[in-house]
C-alpha cells in the first residue's frame, strides 16, 4: 500500500505547478510582447542614428565646401567688419577661424590689416557673416565631430 504522505505531497507538487503556471503564463505572454517592442524601438533607433549621421555628413560637407562668389558680386571686406563679427558671435580667433577654414593667426592678421583674404577665404567668410550665435555653435560643434571622426579613421 502506498505511503499516504507521499501521495500527498505529490499531489501538492502537482497543484503547486498547475498554479504556477496559471500566474506565469499571462507574465509569459507580456514578457514577450515587450520583447518584440524592444526590438521595434532598437530597430528604429538604429534607423534614426543612421538618418543622424547622413544629416551630420552632408552638414559638414557643405559647411567645408567652399562658396565660390558670384562673378558679379563683389565682396567687400574690411578688418573692422572681421573683428566686430567675431565679437558678436562671441567665438575665440581660433574658432571664429575654424568657421571659415583658417587658422587663428589668419584672423588676427586679417584684424589688424595686415593681410587680406584669398577669394575663396572671402567667400567663406562672407557666409560665416551673416550667421547668428547659435548657428554658430552648431557649426562648430559639428566641424569637432568631423573632426574626431576623421582622426578616429586615421588611427
Amino acid at each position: 500500500m502506498p505511503d499516504v504522505a507521499a501521495v500527498l505531497n505529490q499531489e501538492i507538487r502537482r497543484l503547486a505547478r498547475k498554479e504556477v503556471r496559471q500566474q506565469v503564463a499571462p507574465l509569459k505572454e507580456s514578457v514577450t510582447a515587450l520583447r518584440k517592442k524592444l526590438t521595434e524601438a532598437q530597430r528604429e533607433i538604429g534607423a534614426l542614428k543612421h538618418s543622424v549621421r547622413v544629416l551630420e555628413a552632408e552638414e559638414a560637407r557643405r559647411l567645408t565646401s567652399t562658396q565660390q562668389p558670384a562673378a558679379d558680386a563683389k565682396l567687400r571686406f574690411s578688418p573692422k567688419w572681421v573683428a566686430a563679427d567675431r565679437k558678436r558671435l562671441g567665438l575665440s580667433a581660433d574658432d571664429y577661424g575654424r568657421l571659415v577654414g583658417v587658422s587663428g593667426q589668419t584672423i588676427y592678421a586679417w584684424e589688424r590689416g595686415s593681410s587680406r583674404p584669398q577669394a575663396e577665404r572671402l567667400a567663406a567668410w562672407a557666409a560665416v557673416r551673416g550667421i547668428g550665435k547659435r548657428a554658430a555653435r552648431q557649426r562648430l560643434e559639428l566641424l569637432s565631430r568631423s573632426d574626431q571622426q576623421t582622426a578616429k579613421k586615421n588611427d
